[in-house]
């Protein structure tokens, strides 16, 4: 029965055949199994300790008798407090009579008594075992024993999972068994499949033992299967997100050696940690950054076990989230929708690098095609997250109650007008990185171009711009101009209309307007897209170097013509609203922007556009030369 079994798996996935092989044996199952039993009998033992008995005091939270006595105290307290008031006022008048102040102190000595009392029956006698409430104990710490095993799940899962699958692949390199698999007549959906599912067996062992006793106290808490299932699904989609991307980690990191799942498994760590601590004391998701918080299960989790986070969660909160002012948090279907869009589409992402990279290591991460994708779907994350009706403050702090409602457009961009900023300028320096090909590639590419032009020429003209914008050896320029169009688009149309939609009593704004103006913002838009391409220029010039390591040369030019020229100039004490001009000219030409006319600005951007192309002739030529020198080479070895 069982060796069918496994043949079923093997036929239907080698891969995963082989990982279970080499992990479900005796020893290590029975241990993965006895580790969850000792474990939940160990919780169940903490939470059992508690207990009620005849030593269990008056005032503890599940004796009903101490309950009543805690409403006389509540009553107690304010008559102490009304007749000491009296007992002031009456100090104070200038008509002062001994026997309404003796009066007073009496009833407040009378309370003062009733009130120590009390306070002996509660702290100092025990509870009637009658009079606990055993069934509410019960259900509390029914409740606490399911909390915990489902804070343990989401650790256990994620960052053990993590770790298991970036060493299993450093272990397939270091013993050279990765090339096979590269050679391998499966398909990489296969193989990698194989991997997630096999990899962590035993640890989906362990959990799956442990399910049973999660939903044993679930049901006894008395919360809903609906909710429990929610979490079920959650936790899937998110293990399938960050195992995938573990894996895509262990192709790109190999440089780390045996570092890497403690570098990759740590990360993930310290993100759940972090949103963990997000989701129970802020900030909330009512930002441009609120995508980020979706990839952790945290939010999600504590909005199904309020009690999660050990004190209530504002569930409100979450409910109120919203994408382009569309309330997709109004239920619990939206809000499980929400989550699960978030990891699939992420992961399609990744899935598509990681094939990539499989079978050709050296392949870029992404190819340009789905470089438009990415940067057109974060920027629908972004802008989609920051235009909430609702309050709206600045995303990296606790919101406060407090805070005005609002559904001003250019409101919510201001306040997270800095991480859309953010998150674009990392993504664009990371396609930089990685759709720059190296010199090599660039050869190639340059060769079989050289070759074909003098035949087809008009067909090559046609086709050289395709090839630009799609191919895969050809330089990027083209294509992160076009990532800069996409980036910069929402922001252009902001601008269009923030003069027009400017909010009554809203003065974020007023820099805008006042001081800069609609047609110089659009022309600092397109210094910053004249900037960019320099600095993509510099780099695909950098990497033409005949150098062992031209990503380093190309990294430290990029970096020295970003933060020398402002640097230089805070030391020269040159500032913004003075020397503009010299502003405008540097990498930080916003800097400038403000205190500069329009004709300087139009100036600097003139001067700028001239740098690019002064670059980009220079790379032309470094192509040409490299194209030549490789069919040169070429013929010579014919």
């Amino acid at each position: 029965m069982m060796l069918k079994f496994m043949d079923k798996i093997g036929d239907w996935n080698p891969q995963l055949l082989r990982e279970i092989k080499g992990r479900l044996k005796l020893f290590p199952v029975a241990i993965a199994c006895i580790s969850s039993l000792v474990g939940q009998l160990i919780l169940f033992l903490y939470q059992l300790r508690e207990v009620p008995g005849t030593k269990y005091q008056m005032s503890g939270s599940y004796c009903l008798l101490g309950e009543a006595y805690k409403q006389q105290l509540n009553e107690i307290y304010p008559q102490i407090n009304k007749l000491q008031q009296q007992l002031s006022i009456l100090g104070k008048s200038k008509n002062y009579d001994a026997s309404p102040v003796q009066s007073v102190t009496q009833q407040i000595d009378q309370l003062k008594t009733q009130e120590k009392n009390i306070n002996n029956i509660l702290y100092n006698q025990y509870c009637p075992l009658n009079q606990i409430d055993m069934q509410g104990w019960w259900r509390d710490h029914w409740e606490y024993i399911f909390l915990s095993l489902t804070v343990i799940f989401i650790f256990t899962l994620l960052v053990a999972g993590t770790y298991l699958l970036i060493n299993n692949l450093a272990q397939e390199e270091n013993r050279g068994t990765l090339n096979f698999l590269h050679l391998s007549p499966q398909s990489e959906t296969t193989i990698l499949t194989g991997k997630m599912l096999g990899v962590p067996i035993l640890i989906y062992f362990a959990v799956a033992v442990a399910i049973p006793f999660h939903l044993l106290a679930g049901r006894a808490a008395n919360i809903a299967s609906s909710h429990i299932l929610s979490f079920y699904i959650v936790l899937a989609a998110s293990c399938f997100f960050f195992y995938s991307t573990a894996l895509l980690f262990g192709f790109l990191s190999r440089f780390f050696s045996g570092f890497q799942p403690w570098l990759g498994s740590g990360a993930v760590l310290i993100f759940l940690f972090m949103t963990m601590q997000f989701a129970s004391s802020g900030p909330y998701l009512d930002n441009a950054a609120a995508w980020l918080r979706l990839f952790s299960p945290f939010d999600m989790t504590a909005y199904l076990f309020p009690n999660l986070l050990f004190h209530r969660y504002n569930w409100e909160l979450l409910e109120q989230i919203q994408f382009f002012y569309l309330p997709v948090g109004k239920n619990l279907i939206g809000l499980l929708l929400l989550n699960l869009v978030n990891y699939g589409l992420w992961s399609y992402l990744v899935w598509h690098g990681l094939k990539r990279r499989f079978r050709n290591p050296n392949s870029a991460m992404l190819s340009k095609g789905q470089s438009y994708l990415l940067v057109a779907y974060l920027q629908l994350l972004l802008w989609g997250f920051t235009l909430q009706y609702f309050r709206n403050t600045y995303p990296f702090y606790p919101r406060s109650t407090s805070a005005p409602a609002y559904s001003d457009f250019n409101y919510q961009v201001t306040q997270n007008f800095a991480v859309i900023v953010f998150f674009n300028l990392l993504l664009l320096f990371g396609l930089i990185a990685i759709l720059s090909p190296h010199r090599q590639a660039v050869q190639d590419w340059a060769r079989y171009r050289h070759q074909n032009v003098s035949q087809r020429k008009r067909f090559w003209q046609n086709y050289l711009l395709q090839d630009l914008i799609w191919g895969e050896k050809s330089p990027a320029l083209i294509t992160l101009a076009i990532n800069l169009v996409i980036v910069t688009i929402p922001l252009v149309i902001w601008i269009l209309v923030a003069l027009s939609l400017k909010a009554n009593n809203n003065h974020s704004l007023d820099w805008l307007v006042n001081e800069v103006g609609r047609f110089k913002a659009i022309l600092g838009v397109v210094l910053f897209i004249c900037v960019m391409m320099i600095y993509a220029t510099i780099t695909q010039i950098m990497l033409m170097m005949k150098t062992s390591k031209p990503s380093v040369w190309a990294i430290g030019t990029v970096a020295a013509a970003m933060f020398l020229p402002p640097m230089f100039l805070g030391m020269l004490n040159l500032n913004p609203e003075t020397h503009s001009t010299l502003w405008l000219l540097s990498s930080f030409p916003w800097a400038g922007l403000e205190y500069a006319t329009t004709t300087t600005v139009f100036v600097a951007l003139l001067g700028e556009l001239s740098v690019l192309v002064l670059l980009n002739l220079q790379l032309k030529r470094q192509i040409k030369i490299a194209g030549e020198s490789a069919i040169k080479a070429l013929l010579a070895t014919n």
